[in-house]
């Protein structure tokens, strides 16, 4: 069975009044949306260099999205009585 889904992500990324830049993450689905949020600081010593922090912040926004969306995959497939992987089923029963 072929299957073809197009999501799409935007991504924000903006710096607060104390330096510290902020990224919001949405994927959309079409049926549900999740959110992935991140952030970064600059250390008082270091050079300030933005592209390094949007760099951060989104990386970081979007390994949180990663995350809920591999829990949401899970729940999903308890919800239709499969295994979580990892575990055996016998007799009925997870082992």
């Amino acid at each position: 069975m072929s299957h073809t889904a197009e999501w799409k992500a935007r991504l924000h990324i903006f710096e607060d009044d104390e330096g510290t830049t902020k990224a919001h993450l949405v994927l959309d689905t079409g049926t549900t949306a999740l959110t992935g949020h991140g952030t970064a600081h600059c250390h008082p010593a270091d050079r300030d260099v933005p592209e390094i922090g949007d760099e951060l912040a989104a990386g970081r926004a979007m390994n949180d999205l990663a995350r809920k969306l591999l829990q949401a995959a899970e729940r999903d497939i308890e919800g239709v009585g499969t295994p979580r992987p990892g575990t055996q089923q016998a007799a009925g029963r997870l082992l």
